[in-house]
């Protein structure tokens, strides 16, 4: 007896299972994670029985339960797969693995449910149907087509082997993610030799000391070395745009678009399996190929998509192969051997060359203009302006996974609070993935409300990996890890500032995929208005501002390079849609024949014959971005067309911006997913988007002559 008795007492004590207002990151380990996840699953189990034997159409009967179960399991899964990405370890990854089939098979259960899908058409079929507030009737009317894309209408060995598929789906996407992060941690390289890392800024050489010192080398400084050179990010870009040692920006490059494409790591096995499934299940559900289904819950459709990716091409291909004539004229004013012959891995250090010259602009020149602390406050400030409320530090009241994360509170006019989140800034290489994101940890909900009377407040997190602080320097931001803050911030203001309190299209719930980037792109927008720039841009030390004439050449070189660098979005969205439309796995083609076909018509210069950048595109592989990485372009268009709003109105007509950012704040970001994109844009604009503000900002627009 006693045996089982510790487990129950030890289920009892499970963090994962305690109520809670603000998760206990600080308590959550690996092996909590079997025993918490198993048990989670095995009340929602009987809650789903019980909903299915009682369900009604209506919504006390039938949403309200569900929206319970489907809560409970998106937080605490929430949890467990944030720790994953921020503080990942070999046991937390093996307990996840374990428990992960139980948990896609439970929500399989809940997405078939034939009882609960006929309550939602029994609802849309009610003469009470015309009654419903727009969120209601988005609810049952998405609830209905996930159902169907989920594979309730399927019969017994159909429904089998669509669960098998999404079962394995899952277990490959984890599996790539992963093996991407091994690859990327797996290459280092150290220097013993100053000459060979010649142009690294200080920064970049803090950096790569303090990563030799963390594998060994504890004698490691910024002046005199050992430096390590590894793949993740703040130091793949300062290899590539700094370096003047050739040879090794050419063996970075190299490896980095290698990464995971070969040995124990290879992914390409896992992206032919992926495709060769996602066509099955396209198949199963009656789509003819999987970009279709993916469409099914976008705004567009495959052919919109291609018209629109199509359009962005031709206005950017000249631009692009202008911006390589630049380049090889410069390089060779220069000086330089390879001028003729310019290769990948001397694009971005010429460019970065050719910008300093042409704009006097230095990336590094502009750090100590950027601390983190600076910057935040001048966000806050500006998301005041805009949209009426005050940010407030309330670091303690919520626990945190790492000493560096920072914990805010939102308040409105009135000062009360509407809302949390999480900032976590800095890179960290042995045990946080690359990139940044913005995610929920809760969402608002009336059903989930903590006293039965408010609803319940949305808490979200914010991740980046900038440059940490180094010494007695503070983290000084290059321009474009300022822009990534302001573009996850945006993702984390439509979480945040929902006024929905239909828990299943609140915030970010519900709203179609290639909408979603709209808020965080418009936010980028500000980073280049000047009373902004000028409020976050002070020199750390002396607290002066960055200089005017700075200032100007920051916005005259926004559109530099501005046709290759859509090109390069263009290529990643392109392969994207083709490998999900019509290339056929195991056929004459291999995907990386696909990619090499799609990037003769969007890059200027070819990839190399051995490039393997697929096996490490976590987006579309192990992110939601399947069939749908044209999005980012998609929602550039509706971005723009936003912020040509406050454009319209003068930027320096303080009580227009504050009237547009009023009606932005009560549109774009509180309708939530309660309402049509479509409509909440023209809502906001007073028209349908239109590319014409995106090109504009671009440089990409054709004078009239």
């Amino acid at each position: 007896m006693a045996s089982s008795a510790s487990v129950d007492d030890n289920i009892e004590s499970n963090p994962l299972l305690q109520d809670f207002d603000f998760p206990p990151f600080d308590f959550v380990e690996a092996k909590h994670v079997r025993p918490g996840i198993r048990a989670l699953l095995k009340k929602l189990e009987s809650d789903l029985d019980e909903l299915e034997k009682t369900v009604e159409p209506s919504w006390p009967k039938l949403v309200e339960p569900l929206e319970k179960i489907v809560d409970r399991l998106t937080v605490v899964w929430g949890i467990v797969n944030h720790l994953k990405a921020v503080k990942d370890t070999a046991e937390l990854r093996a307990a996840i693995e374990e428990v992960q089939p139980e948990k896609v098979k439970f929500q399989l259960r809940v997405g078939q449910s034939k009882p609960i899908y006929n309550a939602f058409k029994a609802i849309q079929e009610s003469p009470d149907w015309k009654s419903l507030n727009e969120a209601r009737k988005r609810i049952v009317e998405t609830q209905i087509k996930e159902a169907v894309l989920n594979g309730v209408s399927l019969e017994d060995d159909k429904r089998e082997q669509f669960n098998k598929i999404e079962q394995e789906l899952e277990r490959l996407s984890h599996k790539f993610s992963e093996n991407v992060l091994d690859a990327t941690k797996k290459f280092e390289k150290l220097i013993t030799d100053k000459k060979e890392i010649e142009g690294l800024p200080a920064t970049s050489l803090g950096l790569a000391a303090q990563t030799a010192v963390s594998k060994g080398h504890e004698n490691a400084t910024a002046e005199h070395g050992p430096w390590m050179i590894t793949l993740d990010a703040p130091c793949l870009f300062a290899v590539m745009q700094h370096a003047r040692n050739r040879a090794l920006r050419e063996e970075v490059y190299r490896a980095n678009i290698t990464r995971a494409s070969t040995g124990d790591l290879d992914n390409t096995p896992i992206i032919n399996q992926i495709l060769k499934l996602r066509m099955e299940k396209a198949r199963l559900l009656n789509y003819n190929n999987y970009a279709e289904v993916s469409m099914a819950t976008k705004m567009a459709t495959v052919d919109k998509a291609e018209e629109l990716l199509e359009k962005l091409r031709s206005a950017s291909w000249n631009a692009a192969v202008q911006d390589i004539e630049d380049l090889k004229s410069y390089s060779k004013s220069q000086g330089a051997l390879e001028a003729d012959n310019l290769s990948h891995w001397d694009i971005n250090f010429w460019s970065e060359r050719l910008r300093e010259s042409k704009y006097n602009i230095n990336e590094e020149e502009l750090r100590p203009y950027f601390s983190l602390s600076k910057v935040m406050d001048g966000l806050f400030k500006l998301a005041k302006t805009l949209f009426g409320i005050d940010i407030e530090p309330a670091d303690g009241l919520a626990p945190v996974w790492n000493k560096d994360v920072r914990f805010y509170c939102v308040k409105d006019s009135s000062g009360s609070p509407i809302a949390h989140f999480y900032f976590d800034p800095y890179s960290r290489p042995s045990e946080k993935r690359e990139g940044a994101w913005m995610d929920e940890v809760v969402s608002r909900s009336r059903v989930m409300s903590r006293n039965g009377t408010t609803p319940r407040l949305p808490i979200a997190h914010m991740v980046c990996n900038q440059t940490p602080p180094f010494g007695d320097k503070p983290s000084l931001m290059t321009f474009r890890e300022v822009e990534t803050v302001f573009h996850e911030f945006g993702h984390a203001l439509q979480h945040m500032l929902t006024k929905q309190d239909e828990g299943l299209v609140a915030g970010i719930r519900g709203i179609e995929w290639d909408a979603v980037e709209l808020p965080s792109q418009f936010m980028e927008n500000w980073c280049y208005h000047r009373d902004t720039l000028m409020s976050i841009a002070k020199h750390y030390e002396t607290g002066e501002s960055l200089p005017e004439e700075v200032y100007l050449k920051l916005l005259a070189a926004r559109t530099f390079r501005a046709g290759s660098l859509s090109l390069r979005q263009l290529r990643f969205a392109s392969v994207d849609l083709e490998l999900h439309t019509k290339y056929i796995p195991d056929g004459s083609e291999s995907v990386f024949d696909v990619d090499q076909r799609v990037s003769k018509k969007t890059q200027v210069i070819p990839p190399l014959p051995e490039d393997r950048f697929l096996c490490g595109f976590n987006h579309i592989f192990a992110g939601g971005y399947a069939a749908g990485y044209y999005s980012y372009k998609w929602a550039e268009v509706l971005s723009a067309d936003a912020f040509s709003a406050f454009e319209d109105v003068g930027l320096d007509n303080t009580k227009a911006v504050k009237e547009t950012g009023h009606k932005f704040r009560e549109t774009i970001l509180a309708l939530g997913g309660g309402k049509a994109p479509s409509e909440v844009f023209v809502e906001f604009r007073g028209r349908e988007p239109s590319p014409e503000a995106l090109l504009r900002h671009n440089g990409l627009l054709p004078v009239a002559a």
